[in-house]
């Protein structure tokens, strides 16, 4: 089953879910800050994603602004942005495609399409 975890709130979400409803894709959504991805999640999407780790970060989001991740995030460690993205769902970029065919973090509806088959 394709996974995507959604924010409800956010636009791009809702335009993903939309676009897969009008292509009748059988998907299942988690909302992305009530249960947020777990670490072990994280690192196996990464994996399977072939997109560098921060790909997967909001970088529009209000915590990564307000963290200051933009001149951190440079000198951290793979396993130190990982965790960073488990401590808070609002950090992970979203909509976040899971399929068996790979992963994509945002809508990208070419990506997408190829990702779904």
């Amino acid at each position: 089953m394709n996974l995507v975890l959604i924010y409800p709130k956010c636009t791009t979400c809702q335009k993903a879910v939309a676009w897969l409803d009008a292509r009748g894709v059988a998907y299942a959504t988690r909302h992305i800050k009530e249960e947020p991805p777990t670490r072990d999640e994280l690192a196996a999407w990464y994996g399977r994603s072939g997109v560098p780790l921060k790909r997967f970060f909001n970088t529009s989001g209000l915590v990564y602004r307000g963290l200051g991740l933009s001149e951190k995030l440079p000198a951290m460690t793979e396993d130190e942005q990982l965790d960073l993205l488990a401590s808070d769902g609002m950090l992970v970029k979203r909509p976040l495609l899971i399929t068996e065919r790979g992963v994509c973090p945002g809508f990208k509806a070419e990506t997408w399409e190829r990702l779904l088959g």
